[in-house]
């Protein structure tokens, strides 16, 4: 399978992601490398595969279209294409609300 795409992670992504397995490393560091290995696995098909993810459901109703996600329970990966790259943009629990807090990245940037 080649690498038709390339994948960049935004700093907000990377410190969502490390803030995510510091806080499950601090009860279970056997899970946190499991789940560091399945989030990282997920995003690595976007390599070959960026349309894999639907498109985010709480943007979409705002008209917002070009964001993509996918789910590696209970988060959500966030990303947008452009041209021949992909940006992670967020890592972010899907148990709270997501719109919020993606309306409010998108309005401090």
């Amino acid at each position: 399978m080649s690498k038709q795409f390339e994948v960049l992670w935004a700093d907000v992504a990377e410190n969502d992601l490390i803030g995510i397995i510091a806080s499950i490393t601090k009860d279970d560091p056997a899970t946190a490398k499991k789940v560091l290995r399945k989030i990282r696995d997920r995003v690595q098909s976007l390599y070959s595969f960026p349309e894999k993810g639907k498109i985010v459901p709480e943007l979409f109703e705002q008209g917002i279209a070009e964001y993509h996600e996918l789910v590696v329970m209970p988060w959500r990966v966030i990303y947008k294409i452009v041209n021949k790259t992909v940006l992670v943009l967020s890592v972010i629990d899907s148990r709270r609300n997501v719109e919020d807090i993606l309306l409010r990245r998108m309005i401090d940037r």
